[in-house]
């Protein structure tokens, strides 16, 4: 069997290749060099490793055969087309904490080079002046820091400044006061901390909302010996406001690893010796790479695997705890299985997880109803990545939990509801140290068969010889019974009888089926795992 091709277009750590190891073809060219990126990708790719260079847009992902996995050696995420990968059912991960360390020492880096005017400290002494009057900085002990964006970079600021002495106020409007209580840190709004701090170091992803945050209104708050740090997205501190306010004196000093456009080589902040600036520095070293470069491979054959990767940007659910990943197969079966019953798409469904794994986050769960009744009327290419955009405005699946399970350790409950007010419900659990599946009951019927390829149902009036009838029909056409089970709701009401058969049931067996027994419902089940 061929082994999944993975394609890294740009230089990754060797540790990278480590982690992938030895099941994996690896390709690699030059991403940056799109001629070479889109014939590379039309050959047909599994997945695809990326940094900042390589643009997989629309184009490149329509180009890529058979992709199923973007991964991105770092944090950021702008040369991804994240929409058109979601739509192709392409999973999206990144590296999400393999740089916060880097990304804070060198925000630290910037603030410490501006309030001591380093960087043209530096450049005069090589120019062979010795100018100790001319750059007089300021001390950080018992100032205040303002940090804008409290989040896992923010916080490994607050925590290395705090030890410098100084005082730490933050701005995040999705953070919880206690929270940031327990750091030592006071939330505060935003024009607070414009007006109080000494230092602002910037910490937030661009977003409609943050773009030009920090701009002229916000630089006429400052004090005027403030100096302001940027080191999370170029675009948030508005440059040409900053340059009117160190020109003017309203802020004392910048320090800068990122801009609005980049590579960015010319800006007029570069003159200022009061601007200590980077290029785009923040993941620049060997540790923050080579974490990059372990997480995305292992990513990638988490994914290639089938499972699911808490690091996908694109699924909805998050991390998945381990007593949860194997419901979800079970949940897809169920969701197959009624849909082929109801002879019709859901138009909601309802997860029910009951018992012991109710203690966990399983709403990935509802991800998996759709997916596997979208498979059930014959939605190709269905992934967790594009069933929920698929299923939009068709069905849509909700879960509940319920710590209580009368008969099962943990079960599951999928009710759905139908187009015409009908409802439909199926049960499934897992069964002992191997996690084996089965189906429990069916619209109340209490039956236990292993969701196998393929699975037959029958709903009849309970009566001599159906069995039989159902046997000599299966057996004419030669179709092997793996196992079967029948449930009643009393002697001569309502039947149903579901049997586990080794070979798919055409058209011409079911009708026959249908006329030896004469039940109102006949159903034959492939199950697509």
């Amino acid at each position: 069997m061929a082994k999944p091709v993975v394609l890294i277009a740009e230089e990754l750590s060797p540790a990278t290749l480590s982690a992938l190891g030895p099941d994996f073809e690896v390709r690699n060219c030059d991403g940056a060099n799109r001629t070479e990126l889109l014939a590379e990708l039309a050959k047909g790719v599994d997945a695809v490793l990326i940094r900042s260079a390589t643009k997989m847009d629309a184009e490149a992902i329509a180009a890529a055969k058979g992709l199923k996995v973007i991964a991105r050696a770092g944090v950021g995420l702008d040369n991804v087309d994240i929409p058109a990968a979601t739509a192709a059912g392409v999973m999206v991960v990144n590296a999400p904490t393999s740089n916060i360390v880097s990304a804070a020492e060198l925000a630290i880096s910037l603030l410490l080079a501006s309030a001591r005017f380093i960087s043209p400290a530096h450049a005069a002494l090589r120019n062979g002046k010795w100018a100790r009057s001319k750059y007089t900085g300021a001390e950080l002990f018992e100032k205040t820091l303002g940090i804008v964006g409290f989040g896992r970079i923010g916080q490994l600021v607050a925590a290395r400044m705090q030890a410098f002495g100084m005082n730490v106020i933050a701005y995040d409007p999705y953070l919880q006061p206690a929270r940031a209580a327990q750091l030592g840190v006071k939330l505060v709004d935003l024009d607070v901390l414009l007006k109080n701090a000494d230092f602002i170091t910037i910490h937030l992803p661009k977003t409609k909302e943050t773009a030009n945050l920090i701009g002229a209104d916000a630089l006429k708050l400052v004090k005027p010996s403030v100096r302001i740090i940027n080191a999370a997205r170029g675009g948030v501190l508005d440059e040409s406001a900053l340059y009117d306010a160190l020109t003017t004196g309203r802020v004392a000093g910048a320090g800068l690893d990122v801009y609005a456009t980049e590579p960015c080589t010319d800006s007029p902040l570069f003159t200022l010796d009061n601007v200590v600036a980077t290029p785009h520095l923040g993941a620049s070293t060997d540790e923050a790479q080579e974490r990059a470069g372990i997480a995305v491979a292992v990513s990638v054959r988490k994914a290639l695997g089938g499972e699911l990767v808490p690091d996908a940007v694109n699924v909805k659910g998050g991390a998945i705890h381990q007593d949860i990943r194997p419901s979800l197969p079970l949940v897809e079966k169920l969701a197959q299985i009624a849909t082929v019953l109801a002879g019709e798409l859901p138009v909601s469904m309802d997860v029910q997880v009951r018992g012991d794994i109710a203690g966990h986050d399983s709403s990935i769960l509802a991800t998996s109803a759709i997916k596997g009744a979208l498979i059930a009327i014959g939605t190709e290419d269905v992934t967790y990545v594009n069933a929920p955009g698929l299923a939009e405005g068709r069905v849509s699946a909700v879960v509940h939990t319920d710590p209580e399970s009368p008969e099962f350790r943990s079960m599951i409950s999928l009710h759905c509801a139908l187009s015409d007010g009908r409802s439909l419900v199926v049960d499934g659990t897992l069964m002992g140290i191997r996690r084996a599946e089965k189906i429990i009951a069916v619209d109340g019927f209490d039956i236990e068969i292993p969701p196998t390829e393929n699975i037959l149902f029958l709903r009849y009036t309970d009566k001599p010889g159906v069995v039989g009838a159902v046997g000599n029909a299966l057996g004419k056409a030669g179709i092997n019974i793996a196992g079967m089970q029948v449930a009643r709701a009393s002697a001569g009401g309502e039947a149903l009888m579901a049997l586990n058969v080794d070979s798919p049931v055409s058209a011409d067996v079911l009708a026959a089926v249908t006329k030896e027994t004469g039940a109102n419902l006949v159903r034959t089940v492939s199950l697509v795992s």
